[in-house]
């Protein structure tokens, strides 16, 4: 099979095409990397303590008040993973490490499906029973 000129050309103009339009602008990585930013902090609270263990507990204690089942826990990692089975799987997973000499991190990612949770609310309403369970755990009410 022999190419013309004409041929020749569009093959090239359909590559060129192609390959414009797999580039990545620095404008988009850098929404990109923004979006990524806010959910990471809308994911994460510091709370004040550094008992490790006595987190991943009350972490645990309250996933399972919101129906989640206990999938795996490593106390090592400091990373827990939940399921919750409503009409559509919910898996969360949450991690704690130390933040300074008196503070923990405690992130908490949600999946829908497949899907990121990035509803504000949802995170909000898991870190305010969090933190209600640590005040409620450290003046030893049951």
């Amino acid at each position: 099979m022999r190419y013309t000129r004409a041929m020749t050309f569009v093959i090239a103009a359909s590559i060129a095409a192609g390959l414009a339009g797999c580039g990545t602008s620095s404008r988009q990585l850098t929404e990109m990397e923004d979006s990524q930013v806010n959910v990471r902090n809308m994911q994460s609270r510091a709370f004040d303590m550094t008992d490790k263990n006595r987190m991943l507990r009350t972490v645990i204690a309250t996933l399972q008040d919101f129906g989640y089942v206990l999938d795996k826990a490593d106390e090592e990692l400091g990373v827990i993973t939940a399921t919750r089975l409503d009409g559509g799987t919910r898996r969360i997973t949450v991690t704690v490490r130390p933040r300074g000499e008196t503070q923990l991190l405690v992130r908490a990612n949600l999946l829908r499906g497949r899907r990121a949770v990035t509803d504000l609310q949802v995170y909000q309403n898991f870190f305010t029973s969090l933190s209600k369970s640590i005040f409620l755990d450290a003046h030893l009410v049951e």
